[in-house]
């Protein structure tokens, strides 16, 4: 088949008799396209001669690591596919999980659809412009501001959009009898397959399944249902329904009751998962089939507490913003997947999706790592009372749902504009398709206005000096940044006025220094344990990740890694916070200690150990300079786990170490040596979870570390390291990167071949450091 489509994840039929029906399927549509930036129509686009080859995800422009102004303008992607002829006379849909931001399609000339906002999927059917044979795409893009979608101009946006198809995309190929895809519902809580749980006990749960059925064809049909549950590769359940017919031209549900003996619920620390299949049988023969990864949990408020399955948690969480330098929003699936492990291994059980729906991949992979979700539509200090603008609102918090509801990992939907005054009217609407499209008491809504929501979300710098104690779940949704950078704390970014000092501020880079990055972690302990001073059923630290953002040409770098994903001091304290107890295969887990200095003759004397354990040890060039119990202050006082401060009386160049000891036993170590002259580079490539993947734009980073003789990395800013890769993968990022705290990072694009790749980094005066690895 000419341009054989890459990715195959084909529904195949079960053979039952000798009578042959066309199944459904599902292919990964990434491969083959064409792009090129242009605002011709299109009627002139079509003889246009300057396209780019290029596979999905892909950003509109390589931007640099620091922005100082986003592209913004139309672009366009073309692609020629087939339709084989075995699939003659059935539905042709495509599905998008990512157009930025306004987009419009053509088939074989034939505008098919056009869509608003570039969050959330777009899919439309094309059968009647599709032919047997070879079809041709055309997709226009534009990413520039739009009043109808929001959320605000670039030039005063605090985060960036990007644009292009950077998200997967599927051709989907259905049997005129098949299950409907539910961004096309008719009607709330409708099409696809929707999973509810009316009855979860550790001894049994049932498992409800709605399957939405549509017959286009011309005749009545009469099919069952097969539901079956999976764990791993044991069948655990199953139902199978009475025949039912759907006359011609219209759409019935489906409904299943499969009940689970003594099921695996899903928590943040045993996120277990179940396969459910669901096959549509019609003659016996299988046409539709589709798997939906769930989790049976049970979630709800007691007294205003957090529960899941009955047991009281406290969210300890994160802010994200989900880009990469260089490439914007155009991740890989690994790639967000990377992302969660470090949320998680930084100890984090819950995360605030900030301020848009992030990649159905890193949804799933909140779901396999037990982060729990406040899942939320595009919004950020943005509000129209224009009623397309309105409309367009509201279809996002349906589609949203509708996108999301099958995920254990959400907690609730945030239908609200952030920081955006909202008119009480607006609100109920929100609130209302909130229940609507997910009925019952497993529904919450989130709001920063307390007025209507189930949940009330507040930022601490919104509640300094005008706290009320709220009458609902109540979420401390941001903290940590702005009330540390800005003394008139509010909503006015663009107001500089009565900033404070620079070392005061949360909002410090990886190459700002020890005494900077602990000021840091300083104002984030201070500002945790100031929540637990509130009925605070959950927080979220802003913000896991520095990011680039639309009006200011600095990165915003209250971030406890940095834009290359590179921890700092903070990071540890979080990570700290997660008892030694909790571990995990998945992650980086259990009893853990990390000294926060580098050690160095200009290094603070008071030096901060983060641990989880019950007490530290800390050595000086072997000799013993005490035990401690964690601190104890009015910025310690409620915290999990406090750091231990010792007090050095002088430095003194050499060996640091840590022992942590749980009930007299040692259970984890850490070292700091004095950095001496940076001699050679060491290259690490981060895997985080997920080994690199050939074939599906796989992006990467890798790091390389100054080291000294003894292998301790010296925390040199501004050096000059040169990139030079071999086989197929590409830079991403530019082959000469300056160092910031001794580590230069480098960002890789990995091609289609599992060939051995070699990366290799040198620099003025040092060793050359190279790596090399074969990817999956």
């Amino acid at each position: 088949m000419k341009n054989q489509l890459l990715g195959i994840i084909a529904i195949m039929a079960i053979t039952l008799g000798s009578c042959t029906q066309p199944t459904s399927t599902k292919e990964l549509f990434n491969s083959d396209w064409q792009f090129t930036i242009s605002d011709d129509t299109f009627d002139e686009i079509q003889s246009a001669t300057e396209w780019e080859a290029v596979s999905l995800p892909h950003t509109a422009v390589i931007e640099p690591k620091v922005m100082t102004g986003q592209w913004q303008g139309i672009c366009w992607y073309k692609k020629t596919f087939e339709i084989p002829a075995s699939a003659k006379n059935q539905n042709y849909l495509l599905r998008f999980e990512g157009a930025m931001n306004a987009s419009e399609f053509w088939i074989n000339g034939v505008k098919v659809a056009s869509h608003q906002g570039g969050y959330l999927p777009v899919v439309f059917d094309f059968t009647q412009a599709a032919k047997i044979g070879e079809n041709t795409i055309f997709v226009r893009l534009d990413n520039t501001d739009n009043k109808i979608t929001g959320p605000k101009p670039m030039a005063t946006l605090d985060f960036n959009m990007y644009g292009g198809l950077y998200r997967d995309a599927f051709l989907i190929i259905k049997n005129k009898l098949h299950i409907t895809d539910p961004i096309l519902a008719a009607k709330p809580a409708g099409g696809g397959v929707f999973v509810t749980y009316p009855k979860v006990e550790k001894e049994s749960a049932t498992v409800k399944v709605q399957t939405n059925m549509a017959n286009n064809g011309a005749n009545s049909k009469s099919f069952t249902v097969v539901n079956e549950l999976w764990d791993g590769t044991q069948l655990t359940a199953s139902n199978t329904s009475s025949e039912t017919k759907v006359t011609a031209g219209s759409t019935i549900d489906a409904i299943a009751e499969i009940e689970v003996k003594n099921p695996k619920l899903w928590s943040p620390k045993s996120p277990s998962l179940y396969t459910l299949k669901t096959k549509v049988l019609l003659n016996g023969k299988v046409v539709d089939e589709e798997e939906t990864h769930i989790g049976i949990r049970k979630i709800g408020f007691q007294n205003n507490k957090f529960q899941i399955n009955g047991e009281e948690l406290f969210l300890r969480g994160v802010n994200r913003h989900q880009d990469y330098p260089y490439v914007g929003y155009a991740l890989s699936n690994e790639a967000n997947y990377r992302d969660a492990v470090k949320i998680k291994e930084a100890g984090f059980d819950y995360i605030r999706l900030s301020h848009y729906p992030h990649s159905p991949a890193f949804m799933d992979a909140c779901d396999e790592l037990g982060l729990v979700v406040l899942d939320a539509i595009l919004g950020w200090q943005y509000f129209s009372r224009d009623s397309l603008f309105q409309q367009h609102i509201f279809e996002t918090a349906h589609d949203l749902i509708r996108r999301d509801r099958n995920h254990p990992c959400v907690l609730a939907w945030e239908v609200s504009l952030n920081e955006s005054w909202m008119d009480e009217p607006f609100i109920d609407k929100l609130h209302s398709i909130a229940h609507e499209e997910y009925p019952g008491d497993q529904c919450f809504s989130a709001g920063w206005q307390e007025y209507g929501y189930d949940i009330y979300l507040q930022a601490r710098q919104h509640r300094l000096k005008h706290y009320r104690e709220p009458e609902k779940p109540y979420s401390v949704s941001e903290y940590g940044d702005w009330e540390y950078y800005a003394q008139n704390a509010g909503f006015n970014q663009d107001d500089w006025g009565g900033l404070k000092q620079s070392e005061r501020t949360s909002r410090q880079l990886l190459s700002d220094g020890e005494a900077q990055l602990l000021q840091q972690a300083t104002n984030i302990q201070e500002a945790h344990n100031d929540n637990f001073n509130t009925p605070a059923f959950s927080d979220s630290y802003w913000v896991m990740y520095d990011y680039n953002r639309g009006y200011s040409d600095d990165l915003e770098a209250s971030g406890i890694a940095s834009i290359d994903r590179i921890p700092k001091f903070s990071y540890y304290f979080y990570q700290s916070q997660r008892d030694a107890d909790e571990i995990s295969e998945l992650y980086e887990s259990g009893p853990m200690v990390h000294i926060a200095s580098y050690w160095q003759k200009n290094s603070p004397l008071n030096v901060r150990v983060f641990s989880n354990a019950d007490e530290v040890e800390l050595l000086l060039n072997g000799k013993r300079l005490g035990t401690q119990k964690p601190d104890d202050n009015r910025i310690s006082n409620h915290l999990a786990h406090s750091p231990f401060t010792f007090n050095i009386p002088k430095f003194e160049a050499g060996e640091l170490l840590a022992k942590a000891y749980i009930d007299g036993k040692i259970v984890a170590t850490h070292s700091v040596k004095t950095p001496l002259e940076a001699k050679t580079i060491e290259l690490k490539i981060d895997e985080s979870g997920r080994k690199p993947k050939a074939g599906v734009n796989d992006v990467v980073f890798v790091y390389a570390s100054l080291k000294d003789e003894n292998g301790t990395t010296v925390p040199l800013n501004e050096v000059d390291v040169q990139f030079e890769v071999k086989g197929d993968a590409k830079l991403v990022s530019p082959g000469q990167i300056k160092t910031e705290a001794g580590v230069a990072a480098i960002l890789i694009k990995i091609g289609a071949n599992t060939d051995e790749i070699s990366i290799s980094a040198s620099g003025e005066n040092l060793t050359s450091g190279t790596i090399t690895f074969i990817p999956e």
